[in-house]
């Protein structure tokens, strides 16, 4: 996996952990999909707390001058999807992401590790 691909989870990583994301999950699903090569998964505890991730998402990849392709669920609550091309960030209401199992569905994808230096942020 390419250097800038990692270099855009750990940021996006980085970004939710300032708005108390929790259980990040980075998977590599580039064998697998032609349209995006990583997905970062995040919990929110609240609707409250799931549009602040997905904000500080957007905004730090942003400034990292990687475009947002699209932005879909944004005021739901449950879960917003991020794409921005390589990468697909999801952040989900705790009990939204139980019942859709996204880790499940790629459970064979190669995890991408995060830094520890994203948890201290």
């Amino acid at each position: 996996m390419e250097r800038q691909i990692k270099s855009q989870v750990q940021a996006a990583a980085e970004a939710a952990l300032s708005r108390n994301a929790q259980d990040l999950v980075a998977l590599d699903v580039s064998g697998r999909l032609p349209l995006t090569d990583a997905f970062l998964i995040v919990s929110g505890s609240s609707e409250r707390n799931v549009g602040a991730i997905a904000d500080a998402v957007d905004e730090r990849l942003g400034t990292e001058g990687v475009t947002m392709k699209r932005r879909e669920g944004r005021g739901s609550g449950h879960w917003e999807l991020l794409d921005f091309g390589d990468v697909v960030v999801h952040v989900f209401l705790e009990e939204d992401r139980q019942y859709y199992g996204l880790e499940r569905l790629w459970r064979d994808c190669p995890v991408i590790p995060i830094e520890e230096r994203a948890a201290a942020s």
